[in-house]
């Protein structure tokens, strides 16, 4: 079955085929199988990993993106692969300042001259998506202005209709598509995208993110102005400070870095174990050091979100892998992910096993927790186990925050922070809010209300015959009994309950004749509490008893 070509993109289908004669028979698809797909399209010589970034970076922004989520795909590229996709910078020339002034006053609906009193001309960085200026407001305040570039949106978008027919066909004729599911992946990608072309996400995710680090004394997020935001420009506040990577050796004898590391580790794991949103790009560039020694975290268009249940299972992942215990990182794993039809659980257990046992001899400085999270998720995939997507978003998060706090820190101990951290968060995360109380006591209201009902149910299911229950291989006799015993103890509870509430009922105002029928009304409450007190005692007793036969047998 051929794949259709639409006759609107055949430009861009040629410059993806042109990339793929060139990459077709190099190590980043035999990483994947997908080689013998290709094999009428390689080509003698084998390109190394940094032409393949070179080549992305050619075809535009929406390849650089794909590019730099792929570099979170340990279980699809090889290493190398990994690292020069990660290394993707998307620098290009700026567009002109007339353009941004066209912008800017078609968003805001006003002339650039009234809002600022000065917008310098020349952007302190232009980027495929986006470029940004610095200002200063009317009152005084200095901001930095978010420009996106002109018809980028349709561009995105043509290039995610050819996108989209690629990976279908991949996903319905190769092994590797059907193995990793490209399609799953480029709508993970095209979400991730449709959010960094909305401004007004960025800037909410910025007030989200102010929120979470409000508590963090040295982890500073510049705040946003939602007034001078739309979706095509973005005002925030302007932090000076330069980047980690750009701190040179005099500096950093004077840095006193430990402290910085350590609290944007712990940052982060609250982030994504507690408040389940984290901030998905940590990389190097992104993190901005003040002149007061702070840090500064940039360019929040990309947030991830873990669901309750993923959170808990993180917690357990990540203190089996810091306390090197295999079995346990494998079941978690495997809870985390879907099975596919050829998942080989003892070679993926095997793997586990030789991944933790090497991490554990591992000195506590060489080990990188998110470079372990890449690795577990690359062992899955290899073995038939497809790794919830956030799981390796998350690797290549704690890969980049392990990057800057070593640069911060060179001594810096992730699992070390991990276990020290932990236990906090744990604590933390074992809180409720009055919501989820609510919750939890309108489920047991229903519960009481419902079970009257269900007992009948039962009850005239039993009488009529119709009761019905499958078991194999139990004691009858013994089943018959406990379910007796348990109907006696529920028809004893319905009664002493009817009791307390006709004694409730029965209970009258002080006044003339109210004495006696009150007096009645308290011997009735009193008789059903010592019943509700013996029938509790006779069901510890037996429940004593029957653990003491099990224990002689």
């Amino acid at each position: 079955m051929k794949m259709k070509i639409d006759s609107a993109h055949v430009k861009r289908y040629s410059q993806i085929a042109r990339l793929l004669l060139k990459h077709g028979g190099s190590d980043i698809l035999r990483s994947t199988g997908l080689d013998a797909t290709l094999d009428e399209l390689t080509v003698d010589d084998d390109p190394q990993a940094s032409a393949l970034a070179d080549d992305l970076e050619a075809m535009g922004p929406t390849f650089v993106k794909l590019g730099q989520l792929l570099s979170t795909r340990v279980d699809l590229l090889q290493p190398a692969y990994i690292t020069e996709l990660a290394r993707l910078q998307d620098d290009v020339a700026p567009f002109s300042f007339a353009q941004v002034e066209e912008i800017i006053t078609e968003e805001l609906q006003v002339r650039l001259s009234r809002l600022f009193t000065t917008f310098e001309s020349t952007p302190l960085a232009a980027a495929s998506l986006g470029q940004v200026h610095r200002a200063t407001l009317r009152d005084g305040r200095e901001v930095v202005v978010k420009v996106q570039r002109p018809g980028i949106r349709e561009q995105v978008r043509t290039d995610m209709e050819v996108l989209a027919g690629l990976a279908s066909f991949l996903d319905q004729h190769t092994d590797v598509g059907r193995r990793y599911g490209f399609v799953q992946l480029l709508e993970e990608f095209r979400k991730a995208l449709v959010d960094e072309l909305d401004y007004r996400r960025e800037g909410d995710n910025l007030s989200l993110m102010r929120g979470l680090v409000a508590d963090q004394d040295l982890i500073v997020v510049p705040q946003p102005y939602p007034d001078l935001t739309t979706g095509k420009v973005l005002t925030m506040e302007f932090v000076a400070g330069s980047k980690v990577t750009d701190i040179g050796p005099l500096a950093r004898l004077d840095l006193d870095g430990a402290p910085l590391a350590d609290q944007l580790f712990k940052s982060y794991l609250d982030q994504v174990l507690v408040a389940g949103v984290f901030h998905a790009d940590p990389h190097p560039g992104n993190v901005l050091l003040t002149p007061d020694g702070r840090l500064v975290l940039l360019d929040i268009g990309m947030i991830a979100r873990l669901a309750p249940a993923v959170r808990d299972k993180l917690i357990k992942l990540f203190l089996a892998l810091a306390d090197a215990r295999p079995e346990e990182v494998t079941r978690l794993a495997i809870t985390m992910g879907e099975k596919l039809d050829d998942f080989d659980e003892a070679m993926f257990a095997r793997a586990v096993a030789d991944l933790v046992g090497r991490s554990a001899d591992a000195s506590l400085s060489d080990l990188d927790i998110g470079a372990l999270v890449l690795q577990l998720t690359r062992q899955a995939g290899q073995a038939g186990l497809r790794m919830d997507p956030e799981l390796a978003m998350l690797g290549k998060t704690l890969l980049n925050l392990d990057q800057v706090a070593a640069t911060l820190d060179p001594d810096f101990e992730p699992r070390a922070a991990l276990q020290r951290h932990l236990r906090d968060l744990m604590s933390s995360s074992m809180r409720t809010t009055p919501a989820a109380m609510m919750a939890s006591v309108l489920e047991a209201k229903e519960f009481v209300e419902e079970l009257p009902g269900r007992v009948n149910r039962a009850f005239d299911a039993i009488g009529q015959g119709n009761f019905e229950l499958r078991v194999n291989a139990f004691d009858e006799d013994e089943f018959l009994r406990g379910l007796h015993k348990l109907a006696n103890v529920l028809a004893a509870a319905l009664v002493l309950a009817a009791m307390i509430l006709a004694s409730a009922l029965m209970a009258q105002p002080a006044g003339d004749g109210a004495s006696a029928q009150n007096n009645v009304a308290l011997v009735v409450f009193i008789v059903a509490v010592v019943l509700s007190l013996v029938m509790l005692a006779r069901i510890g007793l037996s429940s004593r008893h029957v653990r003491a036969e099990r224990r002689r047998t």
